[in-house]
């Protein structure tokens, strides 16, 4: 059995947890067997760095060094979590993954792309995503959410930044979308909830869809 792979991208604020929560609810009454996860996280190794990245404690070692963190959590998620899933027929829904280190140490980090596509290789081993949804909306909204959520709590390592730099990252996201057509689908998220989740979930359903009929074909070849 081989599973589908599902991962969710956008600025601060946009609103990727609940439309990964809603969107496993379509899943799951459809009978699905959905795996949900993030990153950086999804194992204890990964969730300790996810800690430090956060925390803003491996900020002062540079870009580099948190791509490098990212990375090792990254591979140990896939490695443990994300492609046993798949192999088990799972669907698997994560919030962030290639395309956040991409953005934000490679775009806004202004590192090397030799280094960051060394870096992509090593940390995923050839699994790439079946779907990315890009949840796309003003990056001033983005942050005014993730303030209004975050209420009295300190902001992380990367809600602090600047909205310069939360523009350049939105800018960034629809570069990748354009890039890569196929992967990655762009939603707006400055909508009602159920509006969206809609939606992701016609999206969803599509792109499973033409997956099995290429599975399909794929079979009907090989006989």
């Amino acid at each position: 059995m081989q599973g589908f792979f599902i991962t969710f991208e956008g600025g601060e604020g946009a609103g990727k947890s609940t439309q990964i929560a809603r969107l496993s609810e379509h899943l799951r009454a459809a009978g699905n067997d959905v795996l949900v996860t993030r990153e950086p996280g999804g194992t204890p190794g990964a969730e300790a760095a996810r800690h430090v990245i956060l925390s803003g404690a491996a900020e002062s070692l540079g870009p580099a060094m948190e791509a490098i963190l990212f990375a090792a959590a990254r591979n140990d998620h896939v490695e443990q979590v994300i492609r046993p899933a798949l192999q088990s027929g799972c669907i698997v829904l994560c919030d962030r993954y290639i395309d956040s280190s991409r953005v934000y140490q490679g775009v806004t980090g202004n590192l090397n792309p030799q280094l960051m596509r060394g870096i992509e290789r090593a940390a995923i081993n050839g699994l790439m995503p079946d779907l990315t949804i890009i949840l796309d909306l003003p990056a001033e909204t983005g942050l005014q959410r993730a303030n209004a959520r975050r209420g009295a709590d300190t902001a992380d390592r990367f809600e602090k930044e600047t909205l310069e730099l939360h523009v350049k990252r939105r800018e960034a996201y629809l570069a990748i979308a354009k890039a890569e057509p196929t992967r990655c689908k762009v939603v707006a998220a400055d909508r009602p909830i159920d509006e969206i989740a809609s939606e992701i979930a016609a999206l969803v359903d599509a792109a499973r869809a033409a997956n099995s009929a290429e599975e399909f074909r794929a079979v009907e070849v090989t006989k």
